[in-house]
């Protein structure tokens, strides 16, 4: 029971670690910093992870897996969307 809430709290605690950057992107509509390929690297491990946390969650097990999971695969799907709307067209590569 111990380790399942501490599962929770750390797992809530990275979600909302990527508040601060999606209000960011709010507030002054520039990504012009941020590396979608690294943020794309990220959201396809989530996405393995999620996978697994769904595997566990239904075999009775790792429900706060899932949860906490399934909450960065939100938060971090969102900074890519806003990557991906707020890009400066046509900039060349490095």
């Amino acid at each position: 029971m111990l380790f399942t809430l501490m599962q929770l709290i750390g797992g809530i605690i990275l979600s909302i670690g990527w508040i601060p950057q999606i209000v960011q992107i709010l507030k002054t509509k520039s990504v012009s910093d941020l590396s979608l390929r690294a943020y794309l690297l990220m959201l396809l491990g989530i996405g393995l992870m999620e996978a697994y946390a769904v595997s566990l969650a239904a075999d009775g097990n790792g429900l706060a897996f899932l949860v906490t999971n399934t909450m960065s695969l939100t938060v971090v799907s969102t900074v890519v969307l806003l990557i991906l709307r707020y890009r400066p067209p046509n900039v060349p590569k490095k």
